[in-house]
């Protein structure tokens, strides 16, 4: 058995003393109604709004933008939101609870694929600071991306915590100043026109559009139970999932339909400077401070992804080498992440709307196969009946290697290979065969969540859960005794 269950006495801290260990239940000071807040301005940013221009890059109408938005929102919110609920029920990170699919080991395969999707959102975000602070406000935007970093990286290292308490200050000050934005968009008040004629409905416009919104929340799966692990483990399921939902799905749909408006009526092309632009029309300063809000509402979501991107480091390595995890090998993670996640944006020069796309592309082909086999184990496997202890060594009953787990996860990957409509990556992209056949339209996710998930649940009918729940008992008996 490695060591890290805790430690008797581990108390609350300035900066955050868990890592990717248990939390026991005296420290599961969490409150449920943080869970709105967080997740509201987790997506009440400046990232949301370009994924409306997906839509009308494409030819794509408002209407039909926006109702592919609020659906794709919709299910990808779901999976997210049953993922929230494994925390109060674990009080682990989400990816330690997925060693019980795949195995000690095993786990490997998807923590390196969640650990792109962690870089790649922060590599984004740096990218769209940069190039949105500088053409509203003509300030520097290397500047700007050190400052972006370091501020992401601080508040990641304080932790759990100080991220919780950040998103609700930035949600009270930034809600009133978008509700004003907002109602004057409405009313008219910040000009705006186009010709109809220019967009209408296409599928693979459509289907593009929703799969960007789906990806969007479907990419918090791998870390939003990292932010309920402190709930008590009494908290109601469906009160956590409700909490979750209704915060990351109401501010999603909320921008990216803001972002669609202003592509269209202002013929925006950087979703800040659009801002920007209607606010100051309805009247100045309000454009100016509805873009600052916004930006720093993504430093904070920053913080966000270098959290959760450190607990994946870590849990990799403790799946190679048993590590005792501490405070001091978290932060160093961070820094570690910072660092690489600055020198791929400031590499990059592709346009905000074109980085935006191919990122949430690529990360809902990697996440799906994870997401299905996750909750296929949890809700309809195992029923959260794990045993806490086995989790953390490579010799218990869920071994070092999760063969179904991993078969279900390639099967799942490979199944998305002929419908995949990669967007150009630097010189090269990819449409599957039969993609092709179906006008180009990109269904593969939904394919290679449906296998994956059928994949899972055929193979999971061959595990000894009798076994499983004697392991369990024991398990509890060594945490709580």
């Amino acid at each position: 058995m490695t060591n890290n269950l805790p430690e008797p006495g581990t108390s609350t801290r300035l900066i955050e003393a868990r890592s990717i260990d248990w939390v026991p239940e005296n420290e599961r000071h969490g409150k449920l109604w943080h869970q709105g807040p967080l997740w509201f301005l987790g997506n009440f940013q400046y990232f949301s709004i370009p994924i409306g221009f997906i839509g009308p890059s494409m030819g794509l109408s408002l209407g039909w933008t926006i109702l592919a938005s609020v659906l794709g929102i919709g299910v990808g919110t779901v999976f997210m939101a049953f993922h929230a609920s494994q925390g109060p029920t674990m009080g682990l990170p989400q990816l330690i609870q997925s060693r019980a699919q795949f195995g000690y080991r095993g786990v490997v395969v998807p923590l390196l694929a969640t650990l792109f999707t962690y870089v790649a959102f922060n590599v984004a975000d740096t990218v769209l600071l940069s190039e949105g602070l500088g053409s509203s406000f003509g300030w520097n935007p290397t500047v700007i991306a050190i400052l972006a970093t370091v501020a992401g990286a601080g508040l990641a290292i304080f932790g759990h915590d100080w991220l919780h308490k950040a998103f609700r200050i930035l949600l009270y000050i930034s809600l009133p100043v978008m509700t004003i934005l907002t109602i004057g968009v409405i009313s008219g008040g910040a000009g705006g026109s186009w010709d109809a004629s220019q967009y209408n409905f296409t599928w693979v416009a459509f289907m593009a559009q929703f799969a960007a919104c789906a990806a969007y929340n479907i990419t918090y799966a791998p870390y939003v139970s990292d932010y309920s692990r402190y709930l008590p483990t009494s908290t109601p399921a469906r009160k956590v999932i409700a909490a979750v939902f209704i915060g990351a799905s109401s501010s999603a749909i909320w921008l990216i339909a803001l972002g669609a408006w202003l592509s269209i009526a202002l013929g925006a092309t950087d979703g800040l400077a659009g801002l920007q632009l209607a606010g100051n029309t309805i009247f100045a300063p309000l454009g100016d401070v509805a873009a600052l809000l916004s930006a720093l509402a993504l430093i904070a979501t920053m913080g966000m992804n270098a959290y959760g991107g450190a607990l994946t480091v870590l849990t990799t390595i403790d799946s190679i080498r048993p590590i005792k995890p501490k405070t001091t090998s978290r932060v160093v993670t961070i820094l570690v992440l910072a660092v690489a996640w600055y020198l791929i944006a400031s590499s990059i020069s592709a346009g905000s709307v074109a980085t935006v796309f191919s990122a949430l592309t690529l990360m809902l082909y990697i996440l799906v196969p994870w997401t299905a086999t996750n909750l296929v184990d949890f809700f309809l496997v195992r029923r959260g009946h794990y045993a806490i202890a086995d989790l953390f060594t490579p010799n218990g009953i869920y071994g070092a290697w999760g063969w179904r787990g991993l078969t279900a996860f390639g099967i799942g990957l490979a199944s998305e290979i002929p419908f995949m409509v990669l967007p150009v990556i630097g010189e090269w992209s990819y449409i599957g065969p039969l993609a092709s056949a179906l006008g180009d339209v990109d269904i593969a996710w939904l394919v290679g969540l449906a296998t994956t998930s059928i994949a899972y649940w055929l193979l999971g009918r061959s595990l000894d859960l009798t076994a499983e729940e004697t392991e369990r008992r024991r398990s509890e008996e060594q945490l709580h005794g």
